[in-house]
Order: structure tokens, then sequence, then C-alpha cells
């Protein structure tokens, strides 16, 4: 993976909020908040929310792959401890750093290596990947378990429509650099080292457009919302997030676009929970049918109605597994319907009601209950 040179310049863990040793959870708690916070459905009289909202999404992006982070981490370590002495300079002698790192970590234009004297940067410039786009979708319960196909609308960079994403007017093309001859690099020399930085007159193009396109001013790039058809599988559950590839940011010197990464939401149900693949029910049960024992009649997530055998003596909390009757797996089969029962104790009574219970009452022994608690211990009184 090659290094951001942004890593350098911006401070995720400030962004979200955490420490630098957060963990996976706190980092994913705190995304999720300031998301909700900084949507720009949710503030639509605040033109800043949705660069808020970017730059929350940006800094999960990395913190949130523990690949990225840790590669992150290590950039701005040795970027603070190679170059310390006054923070962490952009330009060395005309060196930049975020070239130099990138060449370190063996990413250079020509293949060269670091340190040793090699000269790098002498290819053809890099083609870059786009940037990954963030998206969010809210389901409801049902539409989790099912699975749906769902229409989103993303904001990012794309193709200028106007040029096609060349930059040029319409009628015109770029022509070729003839400062760096088309690589987009140009080499300076540094004692024993040779290093590569982008093309002072074509920006690491390799290419200089000299009639730019009036709608995106000779970028090829403009920030536009689209619509973006995705299929959520079935079972899927809150917090998943769903890579849909190729369908974000355009790449940069032929590289391939980025990936949308959907956050899914999923609504709480009036009556079902989840744990993992299998579904949550509780249903209270009266002080007989849990003393003589009863037939429940339970629904299930997916609309239908199955018969629970509660035998005599249950007590309250005691579960019941409906196997199949829960989320499906990703692969094959399902999770279980798992049917807690909780003794429903009234509020108020009625006369009769209270007589009864009085009468059950004289028959309660609460001595035995006494001792048993209070086994092996000195009486006092």
């Amino acid at each position: 993976m090659a290094p951001q040179r942004e890593w350098l310049e911006k401070d995720y863990y400030a962004v979200l909020g955490v420490a630098k040793d957060a963990s996976d959870a706190e980092i994913k708690k705190a995304y999720r908040k300031l998301a909700r916070e900084n949507h720009p459905d949710a503030n639509p009289d605040d033109p800043q929310a949705e660069r808020r909202f970017k730059e929350v999404g940006e800094a999960y992006a990395v913190l949130g792959d523990a690949a990225k982070r840790k590669e992150y981490d290590e950039i701005r370590r040795l970027g603070a401890a190679g170059f310390a002495g006054g923070g962490m300079p952009r330009d060395m002698g005309g060196v930049d750093l975020g070239d130099l790192l990138g060449q370190m970590f063996g990413n250079s234009a020509g293949g060269g290596g670091f340190p040793g004297g090699a000269t790098a940067g002498r290819g053809t410039r890099r083609a870059r990947r786009g940037p990954d786009l963030r998206a969010d979708v809210h389901l409801t319960f049902e539409d989790a378990l099912a699975g749906v196909r769902t229409t989103l609308r993303v904001t990012g960079d794309g193709a200028c429509d106007t040029c096609g994403g060349s930059g040029a007017a319409p009628g015109t093309t770029p022509t070729t650099c003839s400062t760096c001859g088309g690589r987009g690099q140009v080499t300076i020399d540094q004692g024993p080292f040779s290093f590569a930085q982008p093309c002072g007159q074509c920006g690491g193009r390799g290419q200089v457009i000299t009639s730019p396109c009036q709608t995106c001013s000779g970028s090829g790039r403009v920030v536009k919302p689209r619509e973006l058809t995705v299929r959520i599988p079935a079972g899927v559950r809150d917090g998943a997030v769903i890579r849909v590839p190729g369908r974000g940011g355009p790449g940069l010197g032929g590289g391939p676009a980025g990936d949308v990464l959907v956050t899914v939401h999923v609504a709480a149900h009036p009556r079902f929970g989840r744990k993992g693949d299998d579904v949550t029910l509780e249903v209270p049960i009266s002080f007989s049918e849990a003393a003589l024992g009863t037939k429940l009649t339970v629904p299930t997530p997916h609309g239908e109605k199955r018969t629970i055998k509660v035998p005599a003596g249950t007590t309250s909390g005691r579960t019941f597994r409906l196997r199949g009757q829960g989320a499906p797996k990703r692969g094959n089969g399902s999770g279980d319907l798992l049917v807690t029962v909780r003794l429903d104790v009234p509020q108020k009574l009625n006369r009769e009601q209270r007589k009864l219970i009085e009468q059950l009452a004289e028959h309660d022994d609460p001595q035995a209950r006494d001792a048993a608690l209070f086994q092996g211990q000195p009486q006092t009184t």
C-alpha cells in the first residue's frame, strides 16, 4: 500500500477525538458518533457539515483498518524521528518529504531503493488508486434479515462530464510536458542520492493543458453527487461495512478507482433483538403458566408462528431455542430464535386475585428458603 502524503499533515486521531492508543472499539464508536452529528442530511443549514463528515470518514478509513493504521503510525513516527527539530518539514532542499517516504517504503516511480545511493524516480509517473468514498444506509430490522437492493446517494470526486476527465476544453487535447517528457517527475541530485519529485511544470501529470476546461478548471474532476445501487446481503448486522469495489473516486495517472464503503445502520425492533446470528425474543408468562406449564405461540422474525411447550416449574429467565428461525448466516443456514420467558408479576390485583394468592401464600415455606440462604452461618436474633 502506498503511503499517503497527507498522512504527515493530518492527525486522524485528533479528527476523531481519540488517543493514539485507542482501541478499535473506541475508534469505531467515535467515528459513528461524529458521522451521525456531521451527516449533511442532519445539518441542511450548515455548509461546513459535509466537509467535517468527509474528514471523519477519511480518518476512519485509515484508523479503522488495522493495516492502514499500522502504516500511518509508522510513517508519522519516521517523519517525526527522522526529520525532527522543528516539526515535519514538507521540503528539504528540493526533496519532497512525501515522495521521500514513498521511496523508503518501496514505492518509487522508477523502482529504485533507499538508502544505498540508488537513483529513484526515473521511470514513468506513478498510477495512483482513487480515494475511497463513504456512505450510510439505514435499514429496518426486517430488511436487514431479508437483504435488500437499495439506491444510495454518494458525493465525491468524479470525472468532469464536459471534458470527459481530460481537463482540456472541448475540441482541444493536452500536450506532452516538455520539462519532464511526459513522465510527470523530475530528478533532483542530492549528493550521493538522486530523488524524484513531481514536475513543477505539469504538476506531475506529464501533460500540459493549454486550454483548460471551464467546468473543472483543468483538473478533469468535479465534486458531484451520484446514485449507486447496492445489494445488502441477508442477515447483515448493525455497524457492518460493505465494500463496493471500483465505484469510489477516480484514480490518477491511469490508476484504478477507489471503493465505496457503505456503513449499515439497523433500526431497533420493538420485539426482536440480535445476538450474533441468533434473534432474541422475550415473552411474559404468568405465575400459573410457569408453575403448571403451558404452550406458548410466538412470532418469528420471518412472519410465521411457532408453538413452544413450557414445562411445569419453569423459572423466569429460561430460554427456549427454535432452530433455524434466526438471521441468515454468511454462506448457508440460519441462526436460531432464542425465546426467553419472564415472569409477569401483576402490579395491581383485584379482590378475587388477592384472595386466591393469599390462600396460596398459606402453603409457602419461607423457613426452607431461609435455611438454604443461611446454611452454615450462626443464627442471630
